[in-house]
């Protein structure tokens, strides 16, 4: 399991713990959660998987009352988000799960059967990963839904983001610890947080405990059990106040104490390295059309294949593509430009459609097209070779900055999610994970 799996499915292992319920008998609420509960065997399960993703680094990991305390708070707000999901109208069909796991088998380099039976040797029911899975892909879905509804990046932003970033393409490998906060947090809440991290901060600047220990032991945030590993960032990643900081510090370098919005942190600069682009490249970019019908709860295979090639049969007949696909494509955001995509490079929307279509010729219409998404038709309409240097850094630079502010954006919602719900936790209460005052 250790070799096969991880660190592919920690996330939907964790997860498959919250689905541990469906097949054991009733054995004692460790919490409630809205209208759902969390059994104690559920979260029994989850700290035996984090426990076996730290196996041969056990001292890495925090008391065990704390730990407990960690992987309940993930289990509580992976309920709420799926339950979020759900009432949003967000679904994962079983299409779209089996896709999903055929990809964890191949990125593991197994087949879906073999994946079943590692589980099974586990002693994962599988029905409880496939559940895990179907969880995860809608919580991807709520995610992705916020981001379109709540995040936007001005042309203005992206100007100023690479006027700012010049010729250097310098990236910082970040990690930290978070002592949060409440909204409206009491003097007292304040002033016991900043003892918390000063006491942290002691700890690691005397050598007692590095400092991605003492993120799993003590930080608030997350991504605690990961050490607090915040990846490869760019300036442009990277709130203001702390690039600042960044700027003059050298790798292995931890920050003192910074007080923010969701309470106080300590940051670690773990690496830097240079990013910066190559020369610009010369690449085909082909434009087209499309018209899409999806594969989903409502819309079997064969039904969605048939329909695409009756579809076909009346453009192949002398119909208006671009009639044809304002009457009945189903993807949103090509519809009213009767399915026109602009242009694109040949891997831009994946290399099941970009092949299609970089085989078709100017003007040619293709036979059905299978993707993710469901069943195409595709006509491509012209082929160009651009240089697309400038326009690469400008995409890149966009999503980057709208990935900073969906990363901002979604704690906070997930905070408020977590603050409107009703959660009552009903295992013994752990004692405060601060460390001894100052370090000592």
């Amino acid at each position: 399991m250790k070799k096969l799996l991880a660190p592919v499915l920690a996330a939907a292992l964790l997860a498959a713990s919250v689905h541990a319920q469906e097949v054991q008998p009733l054995d004692g609420i460790a919490a409630v959660v809205d209208e759902d509960v969390i059994l104690r065997t559920e979260l029994q399960r989850a700290v035996a998987n984090i426990r076996q993703q730290y196996a041969g680094r056990e001292a890495q990991l925090p008391p065990a009352e704390v730990l407990e305390r960690q992987v309940m708070e993930r289990l509580v707000l992976m309920k709420l988000q799926v339950a979020r999901a759900q009432s949003t109208g967000v679904r994962a069909s079983d299409q779209e799960i089996d896709r999903a796991i055929g990809g964890i088998a191949e990125q593991n380099r197994a087949t879906p059967e073999q994946l079943r039976a590692q589980l099974g040797r586990e002693g994962i029911a599988y029905a409880d990963f496939r559940a895990s899975i179907r969880d995860e892909l809608m919580v991807q879905r709520l995610r992705q839904r916020f981001a379109q509804s709540r995040i936007t990046v001005s042309d203005a932003e992206v100007e100023n983001a690479l006027a700012a970033q010049g010729a250097g393409g310098v990236q910082y490998r970040l990690a930290h610890i978070l002592v949060g906060l409440p909204e409206a947090a009491t003097a007292e809440q304040i002033a016991t947080a900043q003892k918390k991290i000063d006491g942290v901060k002691a700890l690691i600047d005397k050598g007692e405990m590095d400092f991605a220990a003492a993120a799993v032991r003590y930080s608030d945030s997350p991504n605690a059990l990961e050490g607090g590993d915040l990846g490869w960032r760019g300036n442009d990643e990277i709130p203001a106040a702390f690039g600042r900081l960044i700027v003059g510090m050298n790798a292995g370098d931890v920050t003192a104490p910074i007080r923010g919005p969701s309470g106080f942190q300590l940051l670690k600069l773990v690496e830097v390295r240079d990013a910066s682009q190559g020369a610009p490249a010369m690449v085909t970019q082909y434009r087209a059309r499309h018209i899409l019908v999806r594969v989903d709860d409502d819309t079997t295979e064969a039904q969605a294949k048939a329909r695409i090639e009756t579809l076909r049969a009346r453009i192949a007949g002398g119909a208006d593509f671009a009639q044809v696909a304002r009457d009945n494509s189903e993807d949103p955001t090509s519809k009213a430009g009767g399915g026109d995509l602009g242009w694109f490079t040949q891997d831009q929307f994946g290399a099941d459609f970009g092949q299609p279509v970089a085989a078709l010729a100017d003007g040619q219409l293709s036979q059905p097209v299978r993707t993710q998404a469901g069943w195409h038709l595709v006509e491509r309409l012209e082929t160009r070779q651009t240089n697309v240097g400038d326009e690469n850094r400008r995409a890149q630079m966009r999503e980057t900055i709208g990935r900073r502010k969906l990363e901002d954006e979604w704690n906070r919602y997930l905070r408020e999610m977590r603050g409107e719900a009703y959660v009552d936790v009903r295992i013994g209460k752990p004692a405060d994970a601060a460390p001894p005052a100052n370090g000592g």
